[in-house]
């Protein structure tokens, strides 16, 4: 019997969930599915929808889950929708969300970064523990999450499933030997208004504390000691794309204290075309973060041809298996040390180079996809819901 099935797509243009949400939903439209599926979004944000299944139905939702009110009104807005199932794609859980209903966690980084050890720490954690006990399933994206999610929430190990997310279709190359999926001029023009005349490492993500962001300028400024005088890297720039500077006075701070401020470019966001040139175009995508639910962009920079310096904790490992040169994320010597070698050594950057188109291969989204229509069927198969 076919299942009405509603999908929070409300952070489609967030940086890690949006693609998450996207290329989920693109992948079930594709399956050819009896079901029919109810994507939640705002009105603005559609026209990331178009092209769908017939099976798909569009509904406006305008509030955020940052509204407090949204703790009522949205349970509300799901039970008139009458929804056999409701997947909420990030873990935050309205507290009133009707059954059954199924999370995904990419994450729980809030409790590991910005809150105190106290009671704010512990309200943070019943609160998230609550929504995934009362949900049917947990998919977590990686195996540390899964591990996460069951060792500091304390969630039973049969509610959760792991499925792995995979990298956006849209950067993905077929092989080492393979044209760059844009075109010269659409390359040209993003380096000419960007101004690109110089080798650059590329960061791109969220700036947040975890993500290490001041390290790895540390690094830089350590690496561009050593390349001063070197016939390429003399003049080595790092372009870090993501949030703002300005929200950030401790990353200013290790930029001004590093004396990099002329080599290191804080772009902010940038248009998905722009950011696929600079994923292309890097000397080497470096992602020194300290915690990873997933890690996305190292395997985005990976489809795109680009050679990878990683961390070496949390899921990282998992998902660039042997495709990253790795380093340990305290240390601002490896770090440095690691670029120096992947942009020096040709060998070896022609093998991760290799290595990661091969590893992207092991992720899909339609695999991921059809792992998440099973976990919804068989959520409506299985009767047991505790509470």
């Amino acid at each position: 019997m076919p299942l009405r099935i509603l999908i929070d797509a409300r952070h489609i243009q967030d940086f890690g969930f949006g693609t998450y949400i996207r290329n989920l939903v693109r992948a079930l439209s594709g399956l050819n599915s009896p079901h029919r599926f109810i994507l939640v979004s705002s009105r603005k944000d559609q026209h990331e929808f178009e092209g769908l299944a017939d099976n798909f139905q569009l509904l406006a939702y305008e509030r955020t889950d940052e509204d407090g009110f949204d703790q009522l009104a949205f349970p509300a807005f799901a039970r008139g929708v009458r929804a056999d199932l409701i997947h909420i794609p990030l873990n935050s859980v309205p507290l009133l969300l009707p059954k059954p209903y199924v999370v995904t966690v990419h994450d729980i980084s809030p409790l590991f970064f910005g809150v105190p050890d106290n009671w704010r720490y512990e309200l943070n954690r019943a609160v998230m523990r609550r929504g995934l006990m009362r949900a049917a399933r947990v998919i977590a994206v990686s195996e540390s999450t899964r591990q996460d999610v069951e060792q500091i929430l304390g969630i039973p190990a049969g509610k959760i499933t792991r499925i792995h997310g995979a990298a956006d279709p849209r950067y993905v190359r077929p092989g080492p030997d393979s044209p760059p999926v844009q075109s010269d001029k659409e390359r040209n023009l993003v380096v000419e208004r960007y101004q690109i005349n110089y080798p650059f490492l590329l960061y791109a993500g969220s700036v947040k504390p975890q993500k290490n962001v001041a390290r790895l300028v540390e690094a830089f400024a350590l690496l561009r000691g050593e390349l001063e005088s070197h016939p390429v890297y003399k003049d080595l720039r790092l372009i870090i794309i993501g949030d703002q500077i300005s929200n950030h006075p401790d990353l200013r701070q290790a930029v001004l204290h590093s004396r990099v401020e002329s080599s290191v470019r804080f772009l902010g966001f940038v248009p998905f075309d722009a950011l696929r040139v600079f994923y292309s175009t890097a000397a080497a995508f470096v992602f020194p973060s300290l915690y990873e639910g997933f890690g996305l962009p190292p395997l985005e920079a990976m489809a795109s041809g680009t050679p990878v310096v990683c961390s070496n904790v949390t899921s990282l490992p998992e998902v660039v298996g042997d495709a990253a040169y790795p380093v340990s994320p305290d240390n601002v010597f490896e770090i440095s040390r690691g670029i120096k070698e992947v942009l020096l050594d040709d060998g070896l950057r022609e093998r991760l180079i290799t290595r990661g188109f091969l590893q992207c291969r092991r992720f899909s989204w339609q695999d991921t996809a059809q792992q998440v229509l099973a976990t919804y069927e068989n959520i409506l198969l299985d009767k047991k819901d505790p509470d």
